[in-house]
């Protein structure tokens, strides 16, 4: 089949088109794929659990009986070693877990600083 010459440049306007409406969503338009999204509300979830399980560490970590020792420890431990002083103070452990989560003794550190001052 023959196209003819009139058809040719909306063919081919079309086609551009679609390409620059594809790239320019993509890029700018917050379109994103099933699994960005996916990844990105996996991520936002993980997120709000930690949150939510933030004051469940501080709790813990209010009803220490050793807890001016381990604020002592964790105070006393530089900057890159303070979120493992937290896990091994056994805070950013919750009950029916057998381990520490990093992430939450990371958000229950800061908001214990937050706490301190």
């Amino acid at each position: 089949m023959t196209t003819p010459d009139w058809l040719k440049p909306g063919i081919y306007g079309a086609v551009i088109g679609a390409v620059f409406v594809g790239v320019v969503g993509f890029s700018w338009g917050g379109w994103m794929t099933g699994g960005s999204a996916e990844d990105l509300a996996s991520e936002r979830s993980h997120d709000s659990v930690i949150a939510a399980l933030v004051p469940v560490c501080l709790d813990i970590a209010r009803t220490d009986p050793d807890r001016i020792a381990q604020l002592a420890t964790v105070r006393a431990a530089a900057t890159f070693r303070r979120r493992d002083a937290v896990m091994e103070a056994g805070w950013a452990t919750m009950p029916g877990s057998e381990t520490p989560n990093r992430d939450l003794a990371m958000a229950c550190m800061e908001a214990l600083e937050l706490d301190a001052s």
